[in-house]
Order: structure tokens, then C-alpha cells, then sequence
């Protein structure tokens, strides 16, 4: 373990006038005493705030780490500020149960924006992640996550069986017509095989259309995002949003940040939240038609979430399916690790059914 590099970077930040008050030295193993002495003595820094930063099992392991580095409260000794109580039993037992938490649960997430060459980025969908993690161990499940290629259905829908595999189907947020039409196949097939289906914000709008196709009889309806001549607009844009995408008005245009809802009473979303009054978060552009609400409820489609000072659809389900539910807003951006989001837990207990069904 070299002191070398570490030492260079104090003095070239020195050089330019800024002398730090804690190093955090990130490294593979723990700093022992005698690099963290020669880090003091050659960056002029004390002692103690010489701060290990070494790898760890879980990102959620570090708050520990720095607990016990006593990282808080040299912080708060430097700046004079007055101290905190700091209690962190809750997320201790959170990591133990994190560190306990052995038995995999298999979750296939449905998208594009991973895939490039040879190479799987799944940070692309990292609140989502880390979202249904959160789920997965409040059950005791540890999370065994597949990305799935879209693209691959449109080739060969011999593939679709591979999702009987999964204790549950994701499909997130995105934009665009790439792989669009393997999502609605494989939508349909969680739908036809009872596999738990979650569809976030671009997963819902889908979920919407593959029902309009194929169980409302609505040939060739779509979202005008990707076919603007579709006879049967299910998803379309509200006046305001017309009016500025017209104007070509999209920066921070779009619907965002949080907004109320109200949920319809006895419905999962309901049972799931505990509560008919909700707030969640927005990012999209694109809305469900309500032109055709009427019929797509006569066909058994649920709208069981509502934003009513404009009559927008928010959250959609179909009563009787072990779990299908979509959403047009972005649950995963208020999930944490000692509070997951309701939503992102009942489809995780959904999960959890299907698999001890299997293995009876």
C-alpha cells in the first residue's frame, strides 16, 4: 500500500491554494497506523483525520465504517458545529440483515439502455435497483437481478418462455421506439402466465397498449410518441405538452416532480400504500388517452390511481392477476433502505408467492 500518490494530491491541491481539512483515503484493504501517520506527517494533517475508506461488501456498510472512524464527530469538532445524536441501530440491523440475507429471488428487468457491445450497463436503472433491493431483503430475499434485451423478443419469440424463470417481470422507465415492440410481447406474456409485472412510468404506457391489442380489441393502437398516425392513440400527449413540443420547448418542460393522487378504494395500489392519498414523483411527457378509458375499463382494466384536477390515469391494474400493476410516475425515486416503497413491495411479495408456489 503506497502513501505516494496520496501525497502528491495534497501537495498539488496545496499548490493551488487549498489545504484540506480530512483526507478519506480509498483503498482495498483498511489504512493501517503507520500509512496513516506518514499521510499526517507529509500532508499536514492530523493524525486522526487521516480517514480509512476501504472496499466493502455493500455501499450501506460505509456509514458504519465512518461510525466508527468517529468521522461525524471530527467533522463536527472542525467546523464548530454543535454535535448530533447518532444512532444508527436501525441501520445496523439493516446491514446484519443485509449480510444475513442469502436466498435469491429472480427478477428479470426488461429494458435497452444497458446493453452496448459485449458490455451490460446496469447503472442506467440504478434507483430502480436499489428500489427493488430494498424490497427484497424486508422479505428476506436476496435479489438475483437478469437484464433483459427487449430486441431479443422481436427476433425470436421462442424466448419468451425464458421468463417463466423469473419470480417477476420489471420493465422501467425510457423513451423512444428501439425495442418497443419486444417489451409489449413480453408484457404479454406476464400478463397470459400470471408472472408479477411491474411497469414504471414508459412500463405502464406499454402495459396499456399491449391490453388495448389485445384483450380490448384495439388493433394497432400505440402511443403517438412512436407512431403519430396510430388509429388508436391509447398514449398521447395532454394540449399543454402539444403545445410544447409545437413550440419545440423541451428543456424542463416535461411533467415533473411530484404530484397528488388519489387511489381507488379496495384497489391493490390502495392495500399496497395504506392510504387513498398519495404523493409521487413525475418525469414524462406522454399520458394515457383518456378517451379511451371508458373502454379499456369496460375490458376489465383497472385505472385505480388518478391526478384529479386533470383527470390523468396514474396507476393501472387487472383485478385477478397475481401482480400486475403499472405506474405512471417514478416510485423508485422515494424508496429507501429502511423504508422501501409500497408499490416496490407488494410486487416483491408477489414475487416471494410465486416462488414457494414453484418449489411446493
Amino acid at each position: 500500500m503506497k502513501t505516494k500518490p496520496t501525497q502528491y494530491a495534497a501537495r498539488s491541491l496545496n499548490s493551488a491554494g487549498i489545504n484540506a481539512d480530512f483526507i478519506v483515503a480509498r483503498s482495498s484493504e483498511p489504512l493501517d497506523p503507520p500509512r496513516k501517520r506518514k499521510l499526517a506527517i507529509f500532508c499536514g494533517i492530523p493524525h486522526d483525520h487521516i480517514i480509512s475508506g476501504p472496499n466493502v461488501d455493500s455501499i450501506y456498510e460505509i456509514p458504519l465504517h465512518f461510525q466508527r472512524e468517529k468521522f461525524a464527530e471530527k467533522i463536527f469538532e472542525k467546523f464548530n458545529i454543535r454535535p448530533r445524536k447518532n444512532n444508527l441501530r436501525a441501520w445496523s440491523a439493516f446491514v446484519r440483515r443485509i449480510k444475513r440475507t442469502t436466498k435469491p429471488i429472480r427478477i428479470g428487468i426488461i429494458g435497452k439502455y444497458f446493453l452496448t457491445g459485449k458490455f451490460t450497463l446496469p447503472d442506467a436503472y440504478h434507483s430502480v435497483i436499489e428500489a427493488v433491493k430494498h424490497a427484497g431483503w424486508a422479505y428476506g430475499r436476496k435479489v438475483a437481478m437478469d437484464w433483459l434485451n427487449s430486441e431479443e423478443y422481436e427476433k425470436d419469440r421462442a424466448k419468451l418462455r425464458t421468463l417463466d424463470q423469473y419470480d417477476g417481470v420489471l420493465v422501467p422507465g425510457g423513451f423512444g421506439s428501439r425495442g418497443i415492440e419486444g417489451k409489449i410481447l413480453a408484457i404479454e406474456y406476464a400478463r397470459k402466465k400470471g408472472i408479477p409485472y411491474f411497469g414504471l412510468c414508459y412500463g405502464m404506457q406499454l402495459a396499456t397498449i399491449e391490453y388495448a391489442r389485445h384483450v380490448a380489441g384495439l388493433k394497432d393502437a400505440h402511443t403517438v410518441e412512436v407512431n403519430p398516425k396510430t388509429p388508436h392513440p391509447i398514449i398521447t400527449a395532454n394540449p399543454e405538452q402539444i403545445q410544447n413540443m409545437y413550440k419545440r420547448k423541451f428543456g424542463g418542460t416535461m411533467r415533473l416532480g411530484a404530484y397528488p393522487c388519489v387511489l381507488a378504494k379496495g384497489s391493490l395500489a390502495a392495500k399496497a400504500y395504506g392510504t387513498r392519498k398519495i404523493t409521487e414523483r413525475h418525469r414524462h411527457r406522454y399520458e394515457l388517452n383518456n378517451a379511451y378509458r371508458g373502454r379499456l375499463e369496460k375490458a376489465g382494466l383497472k385505472i385505480s390511481g388518478n391526478y384529479p384536477p386533470k383527470n390523468l390515469a396514474e396507476i393501472i391494474e387487472i383485478p385477478g392477476h397475481p401482480f400486475f400493476v403499472g405506474v405512471q410516475f417514478h416510485p423508485e425515486f422515494k424508496s429507501r433502505p429502511l423504508r422501501p416503497h409500497p408499490l416496490f413491495k407488494a410486487f416483491m411479495g408477489a414475487a416471494v408467492k410465486r416462488q414457494t408456489r414453484a418449489a411446493r
